[in-house]
């Protein structure tokens, strides 16, 4: 199970970022972003960096990244994590990704998920999902929820995050 940390801000910088590789040139972007507190994060952007609805994202867009937080990460200012996914800020949408257990409740216990027959429930590679979604790391983009504890939404969409082989 992932643990995953998450950062907003805007987009203050893109960048190719060097891998050492010359056949990798272009393909890794380092991507700073800062949020209203003047905080600064240095995402790496991969070629396995999933964007929530596959949006192209500028300098000047608000964003929000999420990471791995028990990788291993350097000991540098700003810090610099690996995105795993990023998502466009979009008005009355909200993404969320965690891992989602039996009763498809969050890992923080903030967010349960009830599935509707509208929801679209896909994968990494926009391929329909057809298993049980409990006890995995998803993707869920989600409007209005209740404000119970925990809140409770039917989402838009789910991404299902398979482990990679």
């Amino acid at each position: 199970m992932t643990t995953f940390g998450l950062f907003y801000g805007i987009i203050t910088r893109i960048d190719d970022f060097r891998t050492g590789t010359g056949e990798a040139t272009g393909c890794y972007k380092l991507m700073t972003v800062q949020n209203r507190e003047g905080s600064i994060v240095n995402f790496v952007i991969t070629p396995n960096t999933y964007f929530v609805d596959h949006t192209m994202v500028a300098v000047g867009d608000m964003v929000v990244g999420f990471y791995d937080a028990n990788a291993p990460v350097p000991l540098i200012y700003p810090p610099q994590y690996r995105a795993i996914v990023m998502s466009k800020l979009v008005l009355g949408q909200n993404v969320k990704v965690d891992y989602f257990n039996e009763q498809l409740v969050s890992s923080d216990g903030t967010l349960k998920l009830n599935i509707a027959p509208v929801t679209q429930i896909i994968l990494e590679n926009n391929q329909a999902f057809t298993a049980n979604l409990a006890n995995r790391n998803l993707i869920v983009v989600y409007g209005p929820t209740t404000r119970s504890i925990p809140a409770q939404t039917t989402p838009y969409k789910i991404i299902v995050l398979c482990p990679k082989v």
